[in-house]
């Protein structure tokens, strides 16, 4: 499985839309097995898409996203952990233990009403 999280620095990118770095990372039988980061293009969500897609993301997990790139991300068949908030390898490691999303990585102001209406359309 590869697993894309926007990154701003060593912490989550707060917008999904203006980010310019992603971090894929390969799971392997529950473990990190290897990282590499690719360029976004913000302000394009097809350019976006098309890059998640060009790295083989399966999972995205990242901040705020709105509407158009989020339908896009769904389209494309990537599962999106939407409005996540913390360091890089904490939200990874609480990924590998299935514990995301949590309150404790979810961005201000978004609480259970809206990650019930997101988990509805993933389907």
């Amino acid at each position: 499985m590869r697993v894309g999280v926007t990154i701003w620095g060593n912490i989550i990118s707060p917008v999904f839309d203006a980010a310019r770095t992603l971090l894929v990372a390969d799971i392997n039988a529950g473990r990190i097995a290897n990282r590499e980061q690719f360029m976004l293009h913000p302000g394009s969500p097809v350019l976006q898409i098309e890059t998640l897609r060009r790295a083989g993301v399966n999972v995205l997990i990242c901040g705020a996203v709105s509407e158009v790139p989020a339908n896009m991300i769904e389209g494309a068949g990537i599962r999106l952990i939407p409005f996540i908030t913390g360091n890089v390898d904490e939200v990874l490691h609480a990924f590998l233990r299935q514990q995301l999303p949590t309150a404790d990585f979810m961005m201000p102001g978004c609480g259970n009403r809206r990650r019930r209406r997101r988990r509805g359309r993933l389907g």
